[in-house]
């Protein structure tokens, strides 16, 4: 669950840490990513597509973040970033650890904490804590800039979460994620109430067509998510409830997918700062000043699985944290 795409490699000796400029004619059809790739041929059209995603190429000084747009006439910037380290360097950030034998690492991940380095974060991420953590031993499945991940949590979303240390631990976690054998649940805290209060939310995710930063519930296309969800506790009024507690479980693990899964329900995270459109009651907001919370109110509570290489069931459970806990007893007041 990233918050930024990543960057794709390719073209990063030629045209790294550098401003493209290139002008598009009246009367182009097709794709914008096409014609700027046939316009700055030093630049491959997947490369294109990431940095429009990224925010970095311009029309007029206007961000175009569709690859699939018309091309229209005008005058066109690409700024192309310097490249990333090859490799993340180690860092001694402390971890709260839950379980670590030899093979993989759970840990209590906090908010504000990326799980690897990307676009905007090169450093100060779990990927850099862990190479420091586990050193020598990390699983390097999961490529040169996210050694040991098999399952992400968004940057500001706490809790569980486990990495390989070795890669037949990293294989056999990833069978079990693509099996969807693992229990992962979340609580969250969400602005009215959704209605039903439970059942299992089954739809198409992938990037929004509006806004390729975020994600959306799409008709066709995208990658099929589910969540069951339940309301635990609703805060306000019982007939028009101001906020709720509900606990997710996934079956499947999609990008932000439980944050866009509420907010299709018209009940999004509280201090969802992407996908919590229309504001929260004057006392909600209220709550959620007071309580220091600022960000989504999700938590990854419980993850369980069976160790891929000793067949031990382990099953770990985390209180949500502290500005998670005192918004809850705010609106308790409510």
């Amino acid at each position: 669950m990233t918050d930024t795409p990543d960057l794709p490699d390719d073209d990063a000796a030629t045209a790294s840490g550098t401003r493209l400029e290139a002008r598009l004619p009246e009367g182009l059809t097709g794709r914008l990513d096409r014609a700027l790739a046939d316009a700055l041929p030093q630049v491959s059209r997947a490369r294109l597509r990431a940095l429009m995603e990224a925010g970095v190429v311009t029309r007029e000084g206007v961000p175009v973040r569709d690859p699939s747009a018309k091309p229209a006439a005008g005058g066109y910037r690409v700024e192309v970033p310097a490249p990333a380290a090859a490799l993340p360097e180690p860092q001694d950030i402390p971890l709260e650890v839950l379980f670590e034998d030899a093979s993989l690492i759970v840990i209590n991940k906090p908010a504000g904490m990326a799980a690897h380095p990307g676009p905007g974060i090169p450093d100060g991420t779990l990927v850099n804590a862990l190479l420091h953590h586990c050193y020598p031993s990390l699983s390097g499945i999961g490529g040169v800039a996210r050694p040991g991940i098999v399952h992400r949590l968004d940057k500001e979303t706490s809790g569980v979460m486990v990495a390989a240390k070795t890669d037949v631990a990293h294989q056999g976690l990833a069978a079990l994620f693509a099996a969807h054998d693992i229990e992962r649940l979340y609580m969250a805290l969400v602005r009215g109430a959704p209605r039903p209060t439970g059942g299992e939310i089954r739809t198409r995710i992938g990037r929004s067509s509006h806004d390729r930063m975020k994600m959306a519930v799409l008709k066709s296309g995208g990658r099929e998510a589910i969540t069951h969800y339940r309301t635990e506790r609703v805060f306000g009024p019982a007939a028009a409830p101001l906020a709720a507690r509900v606990t997710c479980r996934l079956e499947t693990g999609r990008t932000h997918q439980i944050r866009v899964h509420m907010a299709s329900l018209g009940s999004p995270c509280l201090g969802d700062p992407v996908y919590g459109s229309g504001a929260p009651a004057a006392a909600v907001r209220e709550a959620i000043k007071a309580s220091g919370l600022e960000r989504q109110a999700l938590h990854a509570a419980i993850l369980g699985f069976v160790h891929p290489v000793t067949g031990e069931a382990l099953r770990f459970e985390t209180p949500p944290p502290p500005d998670m806990t005192s918004l809850e007893a705010r609106l308790s007041d409510l």
